[in-house]
């Protein structure tokens, strides 16, 4: 994990491998941001010139890479661009702050110490800068061969250190916005490396082993469910998608809990460790990614574990519904019907509708405990991803208010979210001949149809809310921003800012 340091603004600070500014878009062309004074001043006030001379123009996540003139204490400035110029009494966007220091963390892989000089106007900007370095340099190198060669060696690690400059000596609330910028974005990593980890090392036995080591480190109480006592509570739809596979599921409850609290938030995650769609086995091309299946879970988990780091002053409870989807001789066929915790009896008509069926048991359990809010988090349905595209995760909820303040969290931490409907004539759709309710019903709105069948599993009275990831959780394509290939963290972000909200009272 990269080593975050705060020092004054006022000049670079000690010698470092390489110097990062920020350059915005005008007009005329680039334009250096303030906090880089100092190291235009190294080019007699002309480095603008310079980087417009290399082709920059300041457009968000450019970035261009110029020497540095003697005396300046760093062989290499990189410039990242921060996008339009604000307005004279505007400061700079915090997503825009912590996608420039991500783009630049990424590129320095390999570099001992770099020293970021972007714009900081306040703890915000401090800690926004923070998480894009941790982000950014974010690697998940566990199963690749360590090189021999020592050079080759550093040149694939992250970078090392980084040294952030805009905090005053003594500046409290600087230091504060840093070591909460350390907790969230380690944990957000961890997430990251749980999404990344092949399913033949994590399966639900050993998430749950993961998840009693934090337990144990952090000061949290956890429970773990085994198959016994899986099918001695009844969790009848965990065990049903769970039946197939020589892995069997666990259902986790991790509890933080603090003294003076006067809410409790309860976070369900679907933690699917592989997805083979069961009987109904996924085509050719769709399993290669099906290890992200989990990704919900892993954004549960890390949120609590962050919360107990952070010290809030709110109670938050995750469940961490854990199976893995397969076809054998004993796994669910399409048509068996599946006694729920809850009493319902369930129609399965697909069985790669099964994210659905594990977060019935642990929302029906999350209800028991009464707490102030649900909150689910799953990679449920293609068809948010048809809806919102890969980048944007899909809010529902049974309170409109609720709804959009989990939006609001969202956005307001740089997760991008939008609410979608609970249409209730989509519901006739599941209804069964057989059971009480199908796991299946319109195709047109599937995912909307998942957030509807979710909805019958929270207690009455509970105010719930569905988080669909299934877009963003798994990034296929190439890093951007502060986003890696691979796992994401998406949600992580958002929970704990909704739990820090709650401990403010601020959460309705």
């Amino acid at each position: 994990m990269t080593a975050l340091t705060l020092k004054p603004a006022a000049a670079p600070g000690p010698r470092a491998d390489a110097i990062v500014i920020g350059v915005a878009k005008a007009g005329t062309g680039p334009v250096v941001a303030p906090g880089a004074e100092a190291v235009d001043q190294a080019y007699d006030g002309g480095l603008a010139g310079v980087l417009k001379t290399l082709g920059a123009s300041g457009a968000e996540g450019e970035l261009t890479k110029v020497p540095a003139p003697a005396g300046l204490g760093t062989p290499l400035v990189v410039a990242v661009g921060l996008g339009a110029e604000p307005e004279a009494d505007a400061g700079y966007d915090a997503e825009a702050l912590r996608r420039a220091a991500g783009v630049a963390a990424r590129a320095l892989s390999g570099t001992g110490k770099a020293t970021f000089a972007l714009p900081v106007d306040g703890p915000g900007a401090l800690a926004a800068i923070a998480e894009g370095v941790l982000l950014g340099a974010y690697a998940f190198d566990a199963y690749k061969e360590s090189p021999k060669d020592e050079k080759a060696k550093n040149e694939g690690a992250p970078l090392a250190e980084a040294v952030l400059l805009g905090g005053e000596d003594g500046d409290a609330g600087a230091q504060a916005a840093l070591d909460r910028a350390a907790a969230v974005g380690e944990e957000l990593n961890r997430a990251r490396d749980l999404v990344n980890t092949p399913p033949n090392d994590l399966d639900p036995e050993a998430f749950a082993a993961i998840a009693q080591a934090a337990a144990d480190e952090h000061g949290l109480t956890i429970e773990v469910l085994d198959e016994q006592a899986l099918k001695d509570g009844g969790y009848g739809g965990i065990l049903g998608v769970g039946g197939g596979s020589a892995s069997t599921p666990r259902l986790v409850k991790l509890a933080y809990t603090h003294p003076e609290a006067d809410k409790h938030l309860a976070y369900v995650g679907k933690g699917i460790t592989y997805d083979s769609g069961g009987i109904s086995l996924k085509p050719a091309g769709h399993n290669e990614t099906m290890k992200c299946d989990m990704a919900g879970a892993a954004a549960v988990f890390a949120a609590v574990v962050a919360a107990a780091r952070l010290g809030l002053k709110v109670n938050v409870t995750g469940w961490l519904a854990l199976a893995e989807n397969m076809p054998s001789g004993s796994a669910t066929r399409p048509g068996d019907v599946l006694h729920m915790y809850s009493g319902k009896t369930v129609e399965v008509l697909n069985t790669d509708a099964e994210g659905r069926l594990v977060l019935a048991d642990a929302l029906w359990a999350a209800s028991a405990e009464e707490p102030d809010a649900i909150v689910d988090v799953a990679t449920l349905t293609g068809a948010m991803v048809l809806a919102l595209g890969s980048r944007t995760f899909g809010v529902m909820a049974n309170d409109d208010a609720f709804r959009t303040a989990v939006h609001e969290a969202a956005e307001e931490v740089g997760e991008p979210a939008w609410q979608m409907p609970l249409p209730e004539h989509l519901r006739k759709g599941m209804d069964s001949p057989v059971a009480d309710i199908a796991n299946m019903g319109e195709r047109m709105g599937g995912g909307l149809v998942a957030g509807l069948f979710l909805r019958e599993f929270v207690g009455e009275g509970i105010t719930w809310a569905h988080l669909d990831i299934a877009g963003p959780a798994y990034n296929e394509g190439g890093a951007f921003g502060y986003t890696p290939k691979g796992g994401t963290g998406t949600a992580v972000r958002t929970l704990v800012r909704l739990a820090e909200q709650a401990a403010d009272g601020d959460l309705g």
